[in-house]
């Protein structure tokens, strides 16, 4: 006997990403701030002052990707649990991507789902983890690899809370834009070529320009069916960094730099990437004083963790690379190895 189930679509999907001067923000009913220390004492009263909700409530979490974690994820649920919020109640991500990431994740399972706001402070967060409903913890085989795809309510994204941000955090953001560039856009890839984004217009033109890709690519294929997986250029190679270090010695972005370098090897060595390309790519991420070098110790035990990535499948690894700039491709069947010639590269 075989019954079928069909699932009528009851809910819009659909939310709005606003760019701009954070607006004043009302909610009928409870809402939990989750946030860290840092950007609490920076900038907590700003949000307070423009949220108005029948209760508040703020959670503090440490700050870092280190504490990305279970521990601090049943931290956040029971004090969502203490303050006696329910199902119609509201979670607000308040932080960068480790905020965002944890937060969402929370309120994907809260009760078996609840909303939940982005308010992202990280330009890494604003141009990409934001937006596009990922969320996850890491545990010790690698970096979020326990999560859901649970989409946010809204995204208010206000470029006031980058000037705040250290010039290292402000670099690994830029570190996403050159990947969304280099896969999706090589108008834009040149337009970061010729411009600066010290310049505060142009900052707000490359935020803009890089929600819209990440957007139009998250419409297509919401849960990474397909053209999605072209997001993670460079972060296998990335993932495998930071666990190896412990998530302590580079910025997520800075590991996504490496790991674009490292994409960019094994691209040229199968004549998708020119030398000249190449260099361009370097460069750009040079102008950011983003890392493009990492030490491997042991080749093997490297590649083998790449078989815990998520697009991983029937021990098959499946890169994404750039296909000339402002293109890409998947590669599911390189050998080994060409692969680990690659590797040698960095050791």
């Amino acid at each position: 006997m075989k019954i079928d189930i069909e699932l009528v679509k009851t809910e819009n999907k659909s939310y709005p990403i606003i760019i701009d001067k954070l607006p004043k923000i009302q909610f009928d009913n409870k809402v939990a701030i989750i946030t860290n220390p840092k950007v609490a004492g920076l900038h907590l009263n700003y949000l307070l002052n423009n949220l108005d909700a029948k209760e508040k409530y703020i959670i503090t979490v440490p700050d870092g990707e280190e504490y990305k974690n279970f521990e601090s994820l049943n931290f956040i649920l029971d004090r969502l649990f203490d303050h006696q919020l329910d199902r119609k109640s509201i979670l607000i991500a308040f932080g960068g991507g480790v905020i965002g990431d944890m937060t969402g994740f929370a309120a994907s399972i809260f009760q078996r789902g609840i909303d939940f706001v982005q308010i992202p402070t990280t330009l890494l967060s604003q141009v990409d983890a934001s937006v596009g409903g990922k969320t996850g913890i890491n545990n010790r085989y690698g970096k979020n690899l326990i999560g859901a795809f649970h989409q946010p309510k809204a995204v208010y994204i206000d470029p006031y809370f980058l000037k705040t941000l250290p010039k290292r955090e402000f670099s690994a953001g830029v570190a996403e834009i050159i990947k969304m560039a280099v896969t999706f856009d090589k108008d834009f890839f040149e337009w970061l070529e010729k411009n600066s984004l010290d310049n505060e217009e142009n900052l707000k033109y490359a935020i803009k320009k890089s929600i819209e890709i990440k957007a139009d690519v998250v419409k297509k294929d919401e849960k990474e069916a397909g053209i999605r997986a072209a997001l993670n250029y460079g972060h296998t190679f990335a993932h495998v960094i930071e666990n190896e270090t412990e998530y302590k010695r580079f910025l997520h972005g800075e590991a996504v730099s490496i790991g674009i370098a490292m994409a960019n090897e094994l691209a040229k060595k199968l004549g998708l990437l020119s030398e000249d390309e190449s260099i361009r790519i370097k460069n750009l991420l040079k102008k950011y004083n983003l890392p493009v070098e990492y030490k491997i110790k042991n080749i093997d035990n490297f590649y083998e963790q790449f078989y815990l990535d998520k697009k991983s499948q029937n021990r098959k690894i499946k890169f994404v690379l750039p296909n000339h700039i402002g293109n890409f491709v998947f590669k599911s069947d390189i050998d080994e190895g060409l692969i680990k010639e690659v590797l040698k590269i960095f050791t």
